[in-house]
C-alpha cells in the first residue's frame, strides 16, 4: 500500500480494502469522470460506511500524493467513525439507558471539544454527527477534549435529520435546547432514553432537524447575557442527566 504519509491511502485496492475494514475513515476524494463498476463499488462502500465522497479533478488529486494515485484518495481520521445502527442496540442489549449528544453544524473545534469532554465524564454513550458542516475532529479537537474523542463512540450519519428520524424510530425522545421553549431541562424526564440536540453558536439548530424533534427545551438563566455557550448548555445538559440517573 502506497502512503504520502499516515493520514492518506491511494491507489484502487488500497481504499478499497480501507473502506472494507478501518474505522478511521474521513474522506474519499475520487477522480471526476470515473464511471463503470469501480465507481459503483466506492459509492456503494461510501454509503455503508458513511464516508463523505467528493468527486475532484486531477491537479486536486496530484497536489494530494506524489505518485500513481490511480484516481483515489482517501483521508484518515484521527478518530474511529461508527455507525448509530451498529452503537444504538448494542447499548440496548447491555441494558443501558441511551443517553447521546446530537451535534448540528457545530464548526468550531474548542467547543466540539469541550463538548465531547464533558459528555465523556457525565456518561453520555456517544455524540453524533453528519458527514458535512461540522468542525474537523483532528488533532486540535482531541487536545481540546483532552483525550475524550478517543474514548467516547463518535457516530457519523449522512445528515442530521436522518439520525434523528432513526432515534425516534428507535424509541429515544430528542430534544432540542431552544431559548424561546416553554419547559425547562429540570422539568424534563431524562431517565428514558434520551438525545440531545445542539447547534452552531452562530446558526443555532437547522429548522428541517428542530421540527422533527421530540420536544424543545431551555436552560433558566437570570442575568442579561445572551444565551450560554453551547458547550456550557451541553454541559449542564449532561450533569442534569447524570444527577436525575443518579440513585
Amino acid at each position: 500500500m502506497k502512503q504520502k504519509n499516515a493520514g492518506l491511502i491511494f491507489g484502487r485496492h488500497p481504499v478499497e480494502e480501507a473502506l472494507r475494514e478501518q474505522t478511521q475513515l474521513e474522506k474519499v476524494f475520487l477522480l471526476q469522470g470515473t464511471r463503470g463498476e469501480f465507481e459503483k463499488l466506492i459509492r456503494r462502500l461510501c454509503r455503508e460506511r458513511g464516508v463523505p465522497l467528493q468527486m475532484v479533478p486531477k491537479q486536486k488529486l496530484d497536489r494530494m500524493v506524489r505518485g500513481n494515485h490511480q484516481g483515489i484518495v482517501l483521508t484518515l481520521s484521527a478518530i474511529p467513525f461508527y455507525r448509530l445502527e451498529d452503537v444504538l442496540p448494542q447499548l440496548y442489549e447491555q441494558g443501558e439507558v441511551p443517553l447521546l449528544a446530537v451535534l448540528d453544524g457545530i464548526t468550531d473545534v474548542r467547543n466540539m471539544g469541550a463538548i465531547a469532554r464533558s459528555a465523556e465524564l457525565c456518561g453520555v454513550h456517544a455524540l453524533v454527527i453528519s458527514q458535512k458542516g461540522h468542525a474537523r475532529l483532528h488533532e486540535d479537537a482531541i487536545k481540546t477534549s483532552a483525550g475524550a474523542l478517543l474514548r467516547l463512540p463518535v457516530c457519523r450519519e449522512p445528515a442530521t435529520t436522518t439520525a434523528v428520524q432513526y432515534l425516534l424510530d428507535s424509541g429515544i425522545q430528542v430534544l432540542a435546547a431552544r431559548e424561546s421553549a416553554s419547559k425547562t431541562l429540570r422539568e424534563i424526564d431524562l431517565n428514558q432514553p434520551v438525545a440531545f440536540v445542539f447547534g452552531d453558536e452562530g446558526k443555532g439548530i437547522s429548522r428541517a432537524t428542530e421540527q422533527i424533534c421530540t420536544a424543545s427545551f431551555r436552560i433558566p438563566q437570570k442575568g442579561k447575557g445572551n444565551s450560554f455557550n453551547v458547550s456550557v448548555a451541553a454541559g449542564i445538559c449532561f450533569y442534569e442527566s447524570m444527577m436525575q440517573r443518579t440513585p
